[in-house]
């Protein structure tokens, strides 16, 4: 029996800044109406042409693996966490695969939103554990500005999301009192159209639709999210899963050192640090900076409080994560 255990980190985001302020340039919006709602202040957008999902993902995993001391001919198998794959297929996993110049090992792809790198670090214990593979990459990357509607009507989702990408390299662990102690898998498909994208897809509306009625007023390729009814069910999912972590670790709230949540929305994670009686030392936030990247938020995030060193050997991380499905986990780790 092993752990898994987290050994290099790493993130990309492009170059071109998007502040409030610019939005508001071509919506009817504002830096305060914005910042009130969501706590974002800027966010990255790629520039076309310039990066890609896989590109991105590929930038923030030379990094994870370089910091993580082995060789990219170490990397047993490769797990890419997005919604926004470069191709409807392949998915961009066999794309790392290609573009790192790895020997020719497995790509898992999951769609999983915005705990899709939280199941995907869950997928990859279950993996290292069992003695299967002992170096998984793990890639979260999402290119949401091509997605998105920059118009009056597209204005209340189209400010949260930005761009970019965080990778990790998860190794084998003999130390059984550190790494990945467990994770918590959950969903609720009853609500999966509170928070979607429906077209194109083969449930219903097809390429095939959106080309024939070629209606420049179609909304079904757009994002939708039920604002309020997604919000007040992230609060309530981020708490029991945070519990539920703890709870089959014997462990306190007054045990965690470092809390990463998705960074959806700066409210959810204030509310759940006032929930949770968390100091502004234990939670880390950083949508301000960049958005809702869905399943690159917590790679980003958890890349950039190691490097500001707010994350030490023997520290308990907690992961936690909410988003289109509905889906929701968790993962506790002794760093």
């Amino acid at each position: 029996m092993y752990h898994s255990k987290i050994t290099g980190l790493g993130y990309y985001v492009p170059e071109n800044v998007v502040t409030n302020d610019a939005l508001s340039k071509i919506m009817d919006t504002s830096d305060e109406w914005i910042q009130e709602r969501t706590g974002i202040q800027q966010r990255r957008h790629i520039i076309k042409g310039e990066d890609t999902t896989t590109t991105m993902g590929v930038k923030a995993a030379k990094i994870a693996i370089e910091r993580s001391g082995i060789s990219k001919d170490d990397i047993d198998f490769i797990i890419f966490a997005t919604l926004s794959p470069d191709y409807y297929f392949p998915g961009p996993g066999v794309l790392v695969q290609r573009d790192l110049g790895l020997k020719t090992v497995g790509a898992l792809d999951i769609r999983n939103q915005c705990s899709g790198f939280v199941y995907a670090i869950s997928v990859a214990d279950q993996y290292i554990k069992s003695g299967m593979y002992k170096n998984i990459l793990i890639i979260g990357s999402e290119v949401h500005s091509a997605g998105l509607d920059f118009t009056d009507r597209g204005r209340s989702v189209s400010v949260i999301f930005g761009d970019g990408a965080g990778a990790a390299v998860l190794s084998r662990e003999t130390d059984l009192a550190k790494g990945i102690l467990s994770t918590h898998l959950h969903s609720e498909g009853q609500h999966a159209e509170e928070l979607i994208v429906k077209a194109p897809g083969m449930g219903g509306r097809w390429v095939s639709d959106i080309v024939a009625d070629n209606d420049p007023n179609d909304e079904s390729y757009l994002p939708y999210m039920n604002g309020q009814f997604v919000f007040k069910n992230a609060v309530v999912r981020f708490a029991e899963v945070i519990d539920e972590g703890l709870q089959a670790n014997n462990l306190n709230v007054s045990d965690i050192n470092m809390l990463i949540p998705h960074q959806a929305n700066l409210r959810i994670s204030q509310f759940i640090q006032q929930k949770f009686r968390l100091s502004d030392e234990q939670v880390y936030n950083n949508i301000q900076k960049y958005g809702n990247t869905t399943a690159a938020s917590i790679p980003i995030a958890l890349t950039e409080a190691w490097e500001q060193g707010k994350i030490k050997s023997g520290d308990l991380v907690v992961l936690a994560a909410f988003g289109s499905g509905f889906t929701w986990g968790s993962a506790i780790i002794r760093w």
